[in-house]
């Protein structure tokens, strides 16, 4: 077995005296992978490792791989992401998943950071009350995506007019107003949360668009795929970059 000296330093990195049992029961299979995910892959391009991190466990949420996040959520406290940042990707993950399939990862956070002696709960984040999350959400919305949002939630038929309301009151006005990440951070896991879980397309080229809008732009965006593709395989990853070229399309021709 060869597993390189770059995947064997980057492994230490994330788990320091970490011995896998794959490496006897699977070894042809870790030399592949390794070699890959945490020599080929993580040298391509120069992504800072909190973003990365960040990117990696919005994935894993995305793809409901608990398993994965469990074993991956030290090593991103160990790349610099703090408590506070992933306790904010998770809470943000509920608006994007569903608390049905986030529920689980709320439990691994919590016996993960209870293990490295960290106290909880964290310090609040919340800006909003009750009584403004509906107005702070809306200007989060014309932030992130202009001033064609600014009615937006009172758009809509009768009938289904409250679900527009509650993007803006609670996707936005419970989540995005929140301390601890940046509106550049909060766009960049929600692309990772539609990209990882499949199926919103639609979703993923207008969370694309935002993220070009708000600074994190096409390039940027294709680094965060090629970080996460170990994890999420080719089909979503080739999928997740259709939808960043019509994105980027779309804005060239506005």
């Amino acid at each position: 077995m060869s597993i390189t000296q770059k995947s064997k330093e980057y492994h230490e990195k994330m788990f320091p005296g970490y011995h896998s049992t794959f490496l006897e029961t699977d070894p042809e299979f870790i030399e592949r992978f390794d070699n890959f995910a945490f020599d080929e892959v993580v040298n391509h391009d120069d992504l800072d490792d909190k973003t990365q991190f960040m990117a990696i466990l919005a994935t894993l949420l995305g793809c409901q791989g608990t398993d994965e996040f469990k074993a991956m959520l030290p090593a991103a406290l160990n790349f610099g992401v703090s408590p506070v940042e992933v306790k904010e990707v998770v809470y943000q993950a509920v608006a994007y998943l569903g608390i049905g399939r986030v529920f689980p990862f709320l439990k691994i956070t919590n016996e993960v950071l209870e293990s490295k002696g960290v106290s909880m709960p964290l310090p609040p984040q919340t800006t909003t009350t009750t009584e403004n999350r509906r107005e702070a959400g809306t200007q989060a919305q014309v932030d992130i995506f202009g001033e064609g949002m600014r009615d937006f939630w009172q758009s809509g038929s009768e009938e289904s007019r409250h679900i527009n309301y509650w993007l803006a009151d609670n996707c936005f006005g419970d989540y995005y107003t929140r301390t601890g990440l940046s509106y550049r951070q909060r766009e960049m896991i929600t692309f990772c949360f539609l990209a990882a879980q499949g199926g919103c397309e639609p979703q993923l080229t207008s969370h694309a668009a935002a993220n070009m809008k708000i600074g994190n732009d096409k390039g940027f965006l294709i680094k965060i795929i090629s970080q996460c593709l170990p994890y999420i395989g080719y089909p979503r990853s080739l999928n997740a970059l259709r939808c960043v070229n019509e994105a980027a399309k779309q804005a060239e021709t506005k």
